[in-house]
Protein backbone atom coordinates (compact mmCIF):
# COMPACT_ATOMS: atom_id res chain seq x y z
CA UNK A 1 0.00 0.00 0.00
CA UNK A 2 1.72 3.42 -0.97
CA UNK A 3 1.82 6.31 0.88
CA UNK A 4 -0.30 9.13 0.08
CA UNK A 5 2.98 10.99 -1.36
CA UNK A 6 4.07 8.28 -2.90
CA UNK A 7 4.36 8.56 -6.95
CA UNK A 8 1.30 6.67 -8.35
CA UNK A 9 2.22 4.83 -11.74
CA UNK A 10 -2.24 5.35 -12.39
CA UNK A 11 -1.04 9.12 -12.58
CA UNK A 12 2.12 9.33 -14.72
CA UNK A 13 2.37 12.13 -16.88
CA UNK A 14 3.18 9.64 -19.55
CA UNK A 15 5.91 9.44 -21.67
CA UNK A 16 7.22 12.02 -24.56
CA UNK A 17 6.08 9.10 -27.25
CA UNK A 18 3.16 8.00 -26.67
CA UNK A 19 3.09 4.00 -26.11
CA UNK A 20 0.59 1.68 -24.85
CA UNK A 21 1.28 0.24 -21.71
CA UNK A 22 1.57 -2.88 -20.78
CA UNK A 23 -0.78 -5.40 -19.34
CA UNK A 24 1.18 -6.74 -16.77
CA UNK A 25 4.06 -4.01 -15.91
CA UNK A 26 3.29 -0.78 -14.79
CA UNK A 27 4.83 2.25 -16.11
CA UNK A 28 7.60 2.23 -13.77
CA UNK A 29 8.36 -1.17 -14.10
CA UNK A 30 8.84 -0.90 -17.40
CA UNK A 31 11.21 1.85 -17.17
CA UNK A 32 13.65 -0.27 -14.50
CA UNK A 33 13.24 -3.08 -17.16
CA UNK A 34 14.39 -0.69 -20.10
CA UNK A 35 17.18 0.39 -18.23
CA UNK A 36 18.55 -2.95 -16.78
CA UNK A 37 18.23 -4.26 -20.93
CA UNK A 38 19.82 -0.95 -21.83
CA UNK A 39 23.62 -0.91 -23.86
CA UNK A 40 24.67 1.59 -20.79
CA UNK A 41 23.83 -0.47 -18.07
CA UNK A 42 25.85 -3.45 -19.44
CA UNK A 43 29.13 -1.84 -20.06
CA UNK A 44 28.98 -0.40 -16.02
CA UNK A 45 30.33 -4.25 -15.24
CA UNK A 46 33.58 -2.58 -16.31
CA UNK A 47 33.39 1.13 -15.13
CA UNK A 48 35.44 2.11 -12.33
CA UNK A 49 33.99 2.59 -8.95
CA UNK A 50 37.55 4.14 -7.41
CA UNK A 51 39.92 1.10 -8.07
CA UNK A 52 40.04 1.00 -12.15
CA UNK A 53 38.20 -2.45 -13.02
CA UNK A 54 40.75 -4.73 -14.15
CA UNK A 55 42.73 -4.02 -10.40
CA UNK A 56 41.06 -6.83 -8.81
CA UNK A 57 38.16 -9.04 -9.13
CA UNK A 58 36.89 -8.31 -5.71
CA UNK A 59 36.25 -4.52 -5.90
CA UNK A 60 33.16 -2.75 -6.98
CA UNK A 61 32.46 -1.40 -10.25
CA UNK A 62 30.51 1.11 -11.15
CA UNK A 63 27.68 -1.86 -11.80
CA UNK A 64 27.71 -3.80 -8.51
CA UNK A 65 27.97 -0.19 -6.93
CA UNK A 66 24.71 0.61 -8.80
CA UNK A 67 23.38 -2.68 -7.78
CA UNK A 68 23.49 -1.78 -4.10
CA UNK A 69 22.27 1.33 -4.53
CA UNK A 70 19.04 -0.53 -6.21
CA UNK A 71 18.71 -2.70 -2.74
CA UNK A 72 19.13 0.15 -0.57
CA UNK A 73 16.89 2.06 -2.19
CA UNK A 74 14.28 -0.51 -2.49
CA UNK A 75 14.52 -0.93 1.35
CA UNK A 76 14.41 2.51 2.27
CA UNK A 77 11.30 3.17 -0.16
CA UNK A 78 9.60 0.21 1.03
CA UNK A 79 9.25 1.28 4.86
CA UNK A 80 8.13 4.72 3.84
CA UNK A 81 5.19 3.60 1.68
CA UNK A 82 7.08 5.15 -1.05
CA UNK A 83 6.67 3.20 -5.11
CA UNK A 84 9.59 1.05 -4.83
CA UNK A 85 10.45 0.15 -8.62
CA UNK A 86 10.73 3.59 -9.32
CA UNK A 87 13.10 4.14 -6.83
CA UNK A 88 14.72 1.52 -8.30
CA UNK A 89 14.70 2.84 -11.65
CA UNK A 90 16.49 5.67 -10.66
CA UNK A 91 18.91 3.93 -8.65
CA UNK A 92 19.63 1.64 -11.35
CA UNK A 93 20.02 4.70 -14.07
CA UNK A 94 21.92 7.04 -11.75
CA UNK A 95 25.24 6.28 -12.64
CA UNK A 96 24.77 5.73 -16.95
CA UNK A 97 26.65 8.68 -17.78
CA UNK A 98 29.54 7.83 -15.93
CA UNK A 99 32.59 8.07 -17.99
CA UNK A 100 35.51 5.43 -17.41
CA UNK A 101 38.16 5.40 -14.93
CA UNK A 102 35.23 7.14 -12.97
CA UNK A 103 35.47 10.59 -11.22
CA UNK A 104 39.20 10.98 -12.79
CA UNK A 105 37.91 10.46 -16.32
CA UNK A 106 34.98 12.75 -15.73
CA UNK A 107 37.29 15.25 -14.72
CA UNK A 108 39.32 15.03 -17.64
CA UNK A 109 36.89 14.96 -20.29
CA UNK A 110 34.88 18.34 -18.23
CA UNK A 111 38.20 20.10 -18.61
CA UNK A 112 38.88 19.00 -22.49
CA UNK A 113 34.76 19.52 -22.89
CA UNK A 114 34.98 23.19 -21.49
CA UNK A 115 35.34 25.35 -24.88
CA UNK A 116 32.16 22.96 -25.71
CA UNK A 117 29.48 23.30 -22.99
CA UNK A 118 31.65 20.90 -20.19
CA UNK A 119 30.56 17.38 -19.33
CA UNK A 120 28.53 16.36 -16.64
CA UNK A 121 27.71 12.80 -16.00
CA UNK A 122 24.17 13.21 -14.37
CA UNK A 123 23.30 15.31 -17.59
CA UNK A 124 24.70 12.51 -19.55
CA UNK A 125 22.16 10.12 -18.52
CA UNK A 126 20.06 11.95 -19.49
CA UNK A 127 21.06 11.89 -22.81
CA UNK A 128 21.81 8.36 -22.68
CA UNK A 129 18.26 7.64 -21.93
CA UNK A 130 16.71 10.08 -24.31
CA UNK A 131 19.00 9.86 -27.48
CA UNK A 132 22.18 7.59 -27.46
CA UNK A 133 20.25 4.39 -26.37
CA UNK A 134 19.46 3.75 -30.15
CA UNK A 135 17.85 0.17 -30.35
CA UNK A 136 13.71 0.85 -30.83
CA UNK A 137 11.84 1.59 -34.06
CA UNK A 138 9.50 4.66 -32.98
CA UNK A 139 11.78 6.60 -31.04
CA UNK A 140 15.51 7.33 -29.94
CA UNK A 141 16.50 6.28 -26.35
CA UNK A 142 14.28 4.41 -23.96
CA UNK A 143 10.96 6.61 -23.60
CA UNK A 144 10.84 6.64 -20.38
CA UNK A 145 8.12 8.68 -18.22
CA UNK A 146 8.29 11.84 -17.10
CA UNK A 147 8.54 11.03 -13.70
CA UNK A 148 11.86 8.71 -13.95
CA UNK A 149 13.22 11.74 -16.10
CA UNK A 150 12.56 13.89 -13.78
CA UNK A 151 14.03 12.04 -10.60
CA UNK A 152 17.55 11.04 -12.98
CA UNK A 153 17.63 14.18 -13.59
CA UNK A 154 17.07 16.11 -10.34
CA UNK A 155 17.54 13.49 -7.43
CA UNK A 156 20.38 15.54 -5.95
CA UNK A 157 18.37 18.60 -5.68
CA UNK A 158 16.77 21.18 -8.29
CA UNK A 159 19.32 22.11 -11.72
CA UNK A 160 19.34 25.75 -11.21
CA UNK A 161 21.27 28.18 -13.33
CA UNK A 162 23.03 27.46 -16.41
CA UNK A 163 22.12 23.91 -17.68
CA UNK A 164 24.63 21.76 -19.12
CA UNK A 165 23.47 21.35 -22.49
CA UNK A 166 22.38 17.87 -22.58
CA UNK A 167 20.27 18.53 -20.16
CA UNK A 168 18.97 21.67 -21.39
CA UNK A 169 18.35 20.32 -25.14
CA UNK A 170 15.86 17.57 -23.59
CA UNK A 171 14.00 19.80 -21.21
CA UNK A 172 13.50 22.30 -23.94
CA UNK A 173 11.13 19.64 -25.69
CA UNK A 174 9.93 17.91 -22.61
CA UNK A 175 9.65 20.12 -19.17
CA UNK A 176 11.17 18.15 -16.44
CA UNK A 177 10.65 21.16 -13.99
CA UNK A 178 14.15 21.22 -13.10
CA UNK A 179 13.44 24.40 -10.49
CA UNK A 180 11.42 22.19 -7.95
CA UNK A 181 12.51 19.21 -5.64
CA UNK A 182 11.85 16.01 -7.08
CA UNK A 183 10.00 12.89 -5.83
CA UNK A 184 10.55 11.54 -2.40
CA UNK A 185 11.33 8.08 -4.59
CA UNK A 186 14.06 10.13 -6.50
CA UNK A 187 15.58 11.57 -2.64
CA UNK A 188 15.12 8.01 -1.76
CA UNK A 189 17.69 6.92 -4.76
CA UNK A 190 20.35 9.77 -3.88
CA UNK A 191 20.48 8.87 0.12
CA UNK A 192 20.69 5.12 -1.09
CA UNK A 193 23.38 6.26 -3.60
CA UNK A 194 25.57 7.94 0.06
CA UNK A 195 24.89 4.60 2.15
CA UNK A 196 25.95 2.25 -0.42
CA UNK A 197 29.65 4.02 -1.47
CA UNK A 198 29.86 5.50 2.03
CA UNK A 199 29.70 1.62 3.77
CA UNK A 200 31.59 -0.05 0.49
CA UNK A 201 34.57 1.85 0.00
CA UNK A 202 35.18 1.03 3.11
CA UNK A 203 35.47 -2.56 2.26
CA UNK A 204 37.36 -2.14 -0.49
CA UNK A 205 39.86 0.41 1.34
CA UNK A 206 40.42 -2.63 3.49
CA UNK A 207 41.04 -5.09 1.13
CA UNK A 208 43.26 -2.49 -0.50
CA UNK A 209 45.32 -2.56 2.34
CA UNK A 210 45.15 1.22 2.50
CA UNK A 211 43.79 0.99 6.64
CA UNK A 212 43.19 -1.34 9.20
CA UNK A 213 40.64 -2.20 11.05
CA UNK A 214 42.32 -0.37 13.40
CA UNK A 215 42.27 2.51 11.78
CA UNK A 216 38.56 2.75 11.03
CA UNK A 217 37.49 1.89 14.93
CA UNK A 218 38.97 5.38 15.39
CA UNK A 219 35.90 6.79 13.57
CA UNK A 220 32.44 8.07 14.39
CA UNK A 221 29.77 4.98 13.92
CA UNK A 222 32.02 2.32 12.99
CA UNK A 223 34.27 2.08 16.45
CA UNK A 224 30.73 1.44 18.29
CA UNK A 225 29.83 -0.88 15.78
CA UNK A 226 33.04 -2.92 16.49
CA UNK A 227 32.87 -2.93 19.91
CA UNK A 228 29.18 -4.54 19.14
CA UNK A 229 30.24 -7.31 17.47
CA UNK A 230 33.33 -7.85 19.83
CA UNK A 231 30.54 -7.79 23.00
CA UNK A 232 28.74 -10.30 21.01
CA UNK A 233 31.38 -12.36 19.53
CA UNK A 234 34.71 -13.61 21.27
CA UNK A 235 38.00 -14.78 19.10
CA UNK A 236 35.82 -14.26 15.98
CA UNK A 237 38.02 -14.54 12.98
CA UNK A 238 39.07 -11.20 11.72
CA UNK A 239 37.16 -11.12 8.11
CA UNK A 240 33.99 -11.84 9.74
CA UNK A 241 34.62 -9.43 12.74
CA UNK A 242 35.09 -6.65 9.93
CA UNK A 243 31.85 -8.19 8.02
CA UNK A 244 29.77 -8.03 11.47
CA UNK A 245 30.98 -4.74 11.86
CA UNK A 246 30.43 -3.18 8.46
CA UNK A 247 26.76 -4.33 8.13
CA UNK A 248 25.88 -3.12 11.08
CA UNK A 249 27.35 0.44 9.74
CA UNK A 250 25.30 -0.53 6.75
CA UNK A 251 22.35 -0.75 9.07
CA UNK A 252 22.88 2.63 10.86
CA UNK A 253 23.16 4.82 7.84
CA UNK A 254 19.65 3.14 6.32
CA UNK A 255 17.85 3.05 9.81
CA UNK A 256 18.35 6.84 10.38
CA UNK A 257 17.35 7.97 6.71
CA UNK A 258 14.10 5.95 7.01
CA UNK A 259 13.19 7.64 10.74
CA UNK A 260 14.48 10.87 9.65
CA UNK A 261 12.52 10.51 6.59
CA UNK A 262 9.60 9.64 8.41
CA UNK A 263 9.71 12.48 11.14
CA UNK A 264 10.22 15.21 7.91
CA UNK A 265 6.89 13.58 5.88
CA UNK A 266 4.66 13.77 8.80
CA UNK A 267 5.85 17.17 9.94
CA UNK A 268 5.59 18.64 6.56
CA UNK A 269 2.20 17.08 6.55
CA UNK A 270 2.63 16.44 2.89
CA UNK A 271 -0.55 14.14 1.18
CA UNK A 272 0.77 14.26 -2.41
CA UNK A 273 3.91 13.84 -4.99
CA UNK A 274 3.57 17.45 -5.90
CA UNK A 275 3.52 18.60 -2.41
CA UNK A 276 6.47 16.50 -1.90
CA UNK A 277 7.84 18.70 -5.22
CA UNK A 278 6.47 21.96 -3.56
CA UNK A 279 8.83 22.30 -0.23
CA UNK A 280 11.70 24.18 0.06
CA UNK A 281 14.05 21.20 1.06
CA UNK A 282 14.20 17.52 0.62
CA UNK A 283 12.26 15.41 3.04
CA UNK A 284 14.68 12.38 2.89
CA UNK A 285 17.86 13.16 4.67
CA UNK A 286 20.16 11.70 7.35
CA UNK A 287 19.53 13.45 10.70
CA UNK A 288 22.05 15.74 11.74
CA UNK A 289 23.89 13.95 14.16
CA UNK A 290 24.50 10.80 11.26
CA UNK A 291 25.33 13.61 8.76
CA UNK A 292 28.13 14.70 11.09
CA UNK A 293 29.59 11.70 11.82
CA UNK A 294 29.74 10.48 7.80
CA UNK A 295 31.30 14.20 6.88
CA UNK A 296 34.13 12.95 9.06
CA UNK A 297 34.34 9.21 7.26
CA UNK A 298 34.26 11.16 4.47
CA UNK A 299 36.72 12.72 4.71
CA UNK A 300 39.07 9.94 6.36
CA UNK A 301 38.00 7.95 3.12
CA UNK A 302 39.50 11.28 1.02
CA UNK A 303 42.75 11.38 2.77
CA UNK A 304 43.39 7.72 3.28
CA UNK A 305 41.74 6.18 -0.05
CA UNK A 306 40.80 8.91 -2.62
CA UNK A 307 44.18 10.96 -2.45
CA UNK A 308 46.48 7.60 -1.49
CA UNK A 309 49.42 7.42 -3.39
CA UNK A 310 49.00 4.65 -5.32
CA UNK A 311 45.60 5.69 -6.06
CA UNK A 312 46.25 9.13 -7.66
CA UNK A 313 49.33 7.67 -9.76
CA UNK A 314 46.57 5.22 -11.31
CA UNK A 315 45.04 8.45 -11.32
CA UNK A 316 47.39 10.16 -13.27
CA UNK A 317 47.96 7.38 -15.70
CA UNK A 318 44.16 6.89 -16.75
CA UNK A 319 43.25 10.10 -16.68
CA UNK A 320 46.17 10.60 -19.96
CA UNK A 321 44.24 7.95 -21.47
CA UNK A 322 41.31 10.31 -21.81
CA UNK A 323 43.25 13.28 -22.61
CA UNK A 324 44.88 11.20 -25.30
CA UNK A 325 42.00 10.33 -27.18
CA UNK A 326 39.69 13.30 -27.10
CA UNK A 327 41.80 15.42 -29.77
CA UNK A 328 42.74 12.41 -31.43
CA UNK A 329 38.95 11.68 -32.00
CA UNK A 330 38.48 15.03 -32.94
CA UNK A 331 41.14 15.33 -35.48
CA UNK A 332 39.75 12.15 -37.08
CA UNK A 333 36.53 11.43 -36.02
CA UNK A 334 36.57 8.42 -38.73
CA UNK A 335 38.56 6.03 -36.61
CA UNK A 336 35.19 6.12 -34.31
CA UNK A 337 33.15 3.36 -35.17
CA UNK A 338 31.03 3.22 -38.76
CA UNK A 339 27.89 3.79 -36.68
CA UNK A 340 29.02 6.88 -35.55
CA UNK A 341 29.99 8.44 -39.41
CA UNK A 342 26.38 9.36 -40.59
CA UNK A 343 26.22 11.65 -37.25
CA UNK A 344 29.56 12.68 -37.44
CA UNK A 345 29.07 14.00 -41.63
CA UNK A 346 26.20 15.70 -40.32
CA UNK A 347 27.79 17.58 -37.59
CA UNK A 348 27.89 21.23 -38.00
CA UNK A 349 31.24 22.51 -36.78
CA UNK A 350 33.68 21.88 -34.13
CA UNK A 351 30.93 21.75 -31.02
CA UNK A 352 28.75 19.53 -32.45
CA UNK A 353 31.73 16.99 -33.66
CA UNK A 354 33.43 17.32 -29.78
CA UNK A 355 30.15 16.58 -28.26
CA UNK A 356 29.81 13.52 -30.69
CA UNK A 357 33.38 12.49 -29.57
CA UNK A 358 32.28 13.17 -26.02
CA UNK A 359 29.33 10.59 -26.55
CA UNK A 360 31.53 8.31 -27.69
CA UNK A 361 34.50 8.09 -25.22
CA UNK A 362 32.21 8.54 -22.32
CA UNK A 363 30.24 5.72 -23.14
CA UNK A 364 34.23 3.36 -23.21
CA UNK A 365 34.46 0.61 -20.31
CA UNK A 366 37.87 1.14 -18.70
CA UNK A 367 39.48 -1.62 -20.68
CA UNK A 368 38.36 -0.64 -23.97
CA UNK A 369 39.76 2.82 -23.03
CA UNK A 370 43.02 1.78 -22.52
CA UNK A 371 42.95 -0.59 -25.09
CA UNK A 372 41.86 1.71 -28.06
CA UNK A 373 44.97 3.80 -26.30
CA UNK A 374 47.44 1.25 -26.51
CA UNK A 375 45.91 0.59 -30.39
CA UNK A 376 45.85 4.34 -31.62
CA UNK A 377 48.07 6.41 -29.41
CA UNK A 378 50.79 4.42 -28.06
CA UNK A 379 51.23 1.90 -31.22
CA UNK A 380 51.22 5.09 -33.31
CA UNK A 381 54.16 6.32 -31.28
CA UNK A 382 55.54 2.73 -31.21
CA UNK A 383 55.62 2.69 -35.52
CA UNK A 384 57.18 6.19 -35.94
Amino acid sequence: MHAPYASKPENTRGRLVAEEESSFRSPFQRDRDRIIHASAFRRLKHKTQVFVEHEGDNYRTRLTHTIEVAQVGRTIAGALGLNQELTEAVALAHDLGHTPFGHTGEDALHALMEPYGGFDHNAQAIRIVTALERHYAEFDGLNLTWETLEAIAKHNGPVVGELPYTLADYNARHDLELHTYASAEAQVAALADDVAYNNHDLHDGLRAGLFTDADIEQLPIIGPCYAQVDALYSGLDPNRRRHEALRRVFGVMVGDVIDTARAALAKTGVQSVEAVRALDHPVVQFSRPIWADLKEIRAFLFTRMYRAPTVMVKRTEVGKVVEALFPYYLQKPLQMPDRWHAEIQAADGETALARIVSDYIAGMTDRFALQEHQRLIKGLEVSK
